[in-house]
């Protein structure tokens, strides 16, 4: 039947969710040790930003070989994820055990956690698809994000809702693992392929990349 063919869209799609569910245990295993997590984040994100371009070859080669590739700014930019993240949840934590006026902390919170997650959304896109410092990466998100403002805060919004119902339950929980953070990723690179596109026009809209890395073509 055409409606089970190859090239039906069943197909195509139970294909995709096998990639990545796929994705995503490469990407809990490589994550162990939590100190690699920014490694393996780069490594998925390389494999669905190939997803993307629909260019994929081999998961688990293509993701090995970025992770090799990308370690020496992966790990560091984990580890700089990983202390954002409890950066804000004590400036929250903070303003709610505050006796008295806890506007001050709210707003710092709320600065903080936005100045963030805008450096934190396309930087590792922007690690696996240019040459760059890590300095320069996490500018060059926040000018991205700033410049594509509208779309960036409805890739927010659409992670938010993606996060919202993998906690829903215990049943969503663990359907959420499985897939939930390649599915999450794969949201990302889909945004982020298409800003690049349109900055690759202007190249003066980032700073200093030196090349695209070799799964763009070079």
């Amino acid at each position: 039947m055409k409606f089970f063919s190859i090239d039906s869209p069943l197909y195509k799609f139970m294909q995709r969710l096998t990639d990545v569910l796929l994705l995503n245990i490469l990407w809990l295993l490589f994550s162990l040790p939590i100190v690699t997590i920014g490694c393996s984040t780069a490594a998925a994100f390389s494999v669905a930003m190939k997803f993307v371009d629909e260019s994929e070859g081999h998961i688990w080669n293509d993701f090995i070989s970025a992770f090799k590739a990308n370690w020496k700014q992966g790990l560091p930019l984990g580890l700089i994820s990983i202390a954002a993240v409890i950066a804000v949840r004590l400036d929250f934590f903070i303003a709610n055990n505050t006796e008295g006026n806890s506007l001050p902390f709210l707003i710092v919170g709320f600065l903080t956690a936005f100045f963030l997650l805008f450096s934190l959304i396309y930087v590792f896109p922007l690690i696996v698809r240019y040459e760059n410092t890590i300095p320069n990466s996490l500018k060059n998100s926040f000018r991205l994000g700033m410049k594509h403002i509208g779309r960036t805060f409805l890739l927010i919004i659409v992670v938010a809702v993606e996060l919202v119902l993998i906690f829903w339950n215990y049943v969503t929980l663990f359907i959420g693992t499985l897939i939930g953070p390649a599915c999450i990723i794969y949201t990302i690179s889909g945004t982020a392929m298409h800003i690049f596109r349109e900055t690759e026009k202007d190249p003066a809209a980032i700073s200093n990349p030196e090349k695209l890395h070799e799964h763009d073509g070079q």
